[in-house]
């Protein structure tokens, strides 16, 4: 996931600048948000199909073994919970630049930084400790492959991908005012 993220997302609204077909979007009788949520929308169907076609495999070997499903389930809602986020940061990402490959390295590196961010935190005392473990994206899917669902992760999911969508908007905005 880390590597097919941003190269999912690296194309949605770079090379639309890139070509100059982001003027013609902006032209559509449609809100910025609604073409923001549409471009994450299509990539997250993308990425449910991938996580889909996985689930099948778990199915054909319920035929031959039992399977407990709550946990497998779960560590699928933690899976898709933590792509969403994934998106929304390579969205973003995809938004500030017009160069596809800028895009995704830009995306690799912070998803990056915020998956290693959790290993520090034994080292960081217990004042910076416990801040960098609650933004380690990682550290929060952790609940999710034990069988758990946490509210506070499932929170987190959603507000970082919430806010990578409203930091996309405001991008796309202050694009649509430079000119």
């Amino acid at each position: 996931m880390l590597l097919l993220m941003p190269a999912a997302t690296m194309r949605l609204f770079a090379e639309e600048k890139k070509t100059g077909t982001i003027e013609l979007l902006f032209s559509y009788p449609i809100r910025d948000w609604e073409l923001v949520l549409g471009k994450f929308l299509a990539a997250l169907a993308l990425y449910a199909g991938m996580l889909g076609v996985s689930l099948l495999d778990l199915v054909m070997l319920g035929f031959f073994a039992r399977i407990e499903w709550g946990p497998v389930l779960t560590g699928y809602l933690g899976l898709l919970l933590l792509g969403m986020a994934f998106l929304g940061l390579g969205i973003l990402a995809s938004s500030l630049t017009e160069n596809q490959i800028v895009a995704a390295v830009g995306a690799f590196g912070v998803l990056l930084l915020l998956w290693v961010i959790g290993w520090a935190t034994e080292i960081a005392g217990p004042t910076l400790g416990p801040i960098l473990s609650h933004l380690s994206i990682i550290n929060h899917y952790d609940s999710f492959a034990k069988g758990v669902i946490e509210s506070k992760s499932v929170v987190f999911y959603f507000n970082f991908t919430l806010l990578c969508l409203f930091l996309t908007l405001r991008s796309l905005e202050s694009k649509r005012w430079r000119g």
